[in-house]
């Protein structure tokens, strides 16, 4: 490609992304400047996720998509360097919406007074110097080095009439021989034996966009850990607190507030424009740094972190975490055995936003999946789900209706594989498990089957009472058969607590004789209510 177009831009978005979210937990244990707290490259992850997801579908404008995906990462930065990089996203945009002008209608360049090449690279110098500026104290041997080389490199190339192509080729190179030598600029890196986190995450990101001008798959490879030289650089000395928010306030005041937050701390980063802006600073005074904001504005979606609870301790950071609403210990045991966190529900306790909420934070998964398996719960999952993408975490609800069809999601979950595909797959396994159970009528009631009276067995299809009979394994094997009667290769059965053996041995027995080619499976759940749960698959 030899265009920077709004297809570019969305192919440089995927790439990059699935790219960070392969390089994370390497980057993760590079993090050792300017606290060892292991989480570099999950905030860069989130970061560009969270301009991912603001970069609109369908049909617009070069001006529309770049505003978009700068404003995403804006608001949606985490951590040091997350804000940094947000900064260099919307910098690099804003500058080349002004030199490659687009007509709106037409999406196409209208008179542009340079070429793509060189207006690459001129928009990368413009995003290292902005980068740069929105740091009170700036660092060499950190990511705005990597991000000032690739500039440099790219300007050179462009300087000599090469492609664009040929531009964003030089202009990762020299961010990767920049990154190679951080462990010499910066003497904490060298005595970890580590180069800059942020900077590699930058590399990986360049990388992305050389394989969506290229055509070549590139794969970043992040530098490993070295030898140590001397003693270990990972301590908590400095600041204690990570205070980070968005700010309502007046251009003209930012650069005085900048100072005032440098009084406080360190790595005092404040970025944006145009009357938003994303604040960040290491300080021991979290009242302090939050009532400089006050006193010029409106501080929002504050977040502080207390470093001492995030210790590095070099294990990988979990990727993904599967929360699943369970009715029975037998149940809870299933779901563990297969990787899934466990919130306790069921008929006569629901769990809550609050639940689901507090496993989130506890998980630390900047991915999560929930299965609430029943349809009370949906709605709960739903809002837990809506407050946690405000903290930047990418959470999926897979509308699971029953424990069966939960069991069916996790069996199929795998955590290598990317988060969309998983989900996917997760849905899948769900949506093609029918469902049903048998119960005892615990009082007089109208059911979509008719009128019921106490001790009556109830057979359930799909959600629904769909049949009234004398005893539960009458009900039992009708449900089995309409659930068969759809088709099935496989059908499973969690007993209930108060179960009677046989119930379950007369559901196998019966499968067995009528359906040879159907597989079961009897699983304990200790389910209360409901003696058999059933699913077909």
């Amino acid at each position: 490609m030899e265009e920077l177009t709004v297809e570019v831009l969305r192919a440089w978005a995927r790439t990059a992304l699935a790219e960070l979210a392969r390089a994370r937990t390497e980057i993760d244990e590079l993090n050792v400047y300017p606290v060892p707290d292991g989480d570099t490259g999950t905030n860069l992850y989130l970061t560009w996720e969270a301009a991912c997801d603001a970069l609109p579908k369908g049909e617009l404008t070069f001006t529309a998509a770049i505003q978009a995906f700068g404003r995403g990462a804006l608001l949606g930065a985490r951590g040091n360097s997350g804000v940094i990089t947000s900064q260099l996203i919307r910098a690099c945009g804003l500058r080349l919406d002004e030199n490659l002008p687009r007509d709106r209608a037409e999406g196409v360049l209208a008179d542009p007074p340079m070429s793509e090449a060189a207006a690459f690279a001129d928009a990368l110098t413009y995003a290292a110097d902005a980068a740069y500026g929105a740091v009170a104290e700036p660092v060499e041997g950190t990511m705005l080095t990597v991000a000032r080389a690739a500039a440099s490199g790219a300007m050179t190339a462009a300087n000599d009439g090469k492609t664009l192509a040929d531009v964003c080729l030089a202009a990762v190179a020299s961010a990767r021989q920049a990154l190679t030598r951080t462990t010499e600029q910066l003497d904490v890196l060298r005595r970890a034996g580590v180069v800059d986190a942020g900077g590699a995450g930058l590399v990986v990101i360049l990388g992305a966009m050389e394989s969506v001008l290229t055509g070549r798959h590139v794969r970043v490879v992040v530098p490993a850990r070295v030898q140590p030289e001397g003693e270990s650089s990972e301590s908590l000395e400095g600041p204690a607190y990570e205070v980070m928010y968005l700010l309502d306030a007046g251009d003209d005041k930012i650069a005085d507030f900048r100072q005032a937050l440098a009084a406080l701390g360190d790595s005092v980063v404040v970025v944006g424009g145009d009357g938003l802006w994303n604040v960040h600073v290491h300080t021991d005074d979290v009242g302090a740094a939050i009532e400089h904001g006050i006193d010029i504005g409106r501080p929002h979606r504050i977040r502080v972190t207390h470093f001492a609870d995030h210790t590095h301790q070099h294990e990988p950071a979990p990727g993904r975490a599967v929360i699943a609403v369970v009715a029975g210990d037998g149940l809870a045991e299933l779901f563990r055995q297969s990787g899934a966190r466990i919130i306790r529900g069921g008929p006569g306790r629901r769990c809550s936003t609050g639940e689901l909420l507090a496993e989130i934070e506890t998980s630390q998964a900047p991915e999560i999946v929930i299965l609430p398996n029943d349809s009370d719960s949906i709605a709960v999952a739903e809002a837990a789900a809506t407050a946690a993408r405000q903290d930047g975490i990418r959470v999926a609800v897979i509308p699971t209706r029953a424990q069966v069809q939960g069991l069916a999601a996790v069996a199929v979950h795998d955590p290598e594989r990317s988060f969309d595909d998983d989900v996917v797959h997760l849905s899948a396994a769900a949506g093609q498990t029918r469902h049903g159970a048998v119960t005892t009528a615990v009082k007089d009631a109208w059911t979509m089957a008719g009128r019921c009276r106490i001790g009556d067995a109830l057979g359930v299809v799909d959600g629904d009472f769909a049949l009234i009979t004398e005893d539960l394994e009458s009900a039992a094997l009708e449900v089995v058969d309409r659930l068969l009667g759809g088709g099935g290769e496989l059908l499973t059965v969690v007993t209930g607590r108060d179960a009677d053996p046989g119930l379950a041995d007369a559901v196998e027995r019966h499968v067995r004789r009528q359906r040879k080619d159907v597989d079961v499976v009897v699983y304990d759940g200790g389910q209360d209510r409901y003696p058999l749960l059933i699913g077909v698959e």
